[in-house]
């Protein structure tokens, strides 16, 4: 993926738990979460896997998907991520 892309990505943590967030270099993003400099929230909790990528036009709209995110229930998140097609890629992506 292309540094500069405005992403909401989802990482599965240690504890089977999730994490939104908004980046615009996703590789390095992960890295930086599994190295323990990331969130807080992932700290305690690594390592942390990608689940899903959301690809944006701009900041604006990754940010307000990660918010909608954040504001579903756990059954709602998976159903969300399920639908999307970036499921897939972010499977992929996690494997490398």
């Amino acid at each position: 993926m292309e540094k500069n892309k405005h992403c909401f990505y989802v990482v599965e943590c240690s504890d089977g738990s999730y994490y939104a967030g908004y980046t615009n270099h996703i590789e390095k993003r992960i890295q930086t979460h599994n190295s323990g400099k990331g969130a807080r929230y992932t700290r305690a909790r690594l390592p942390v896997g990608l689940k899903y990528v959301e690809n944006h036009e701009d900041k604006r709209t990754a940010m307000q998907a990660e918010y909608h995110f954040k504001q579903l229930t756990r059954k709602q998140k998976e159903e969300y991520m399920q639908k999307g097609e970036r499921y897939v890629a972010a499977k992929k992506l996690s494997a490398k």
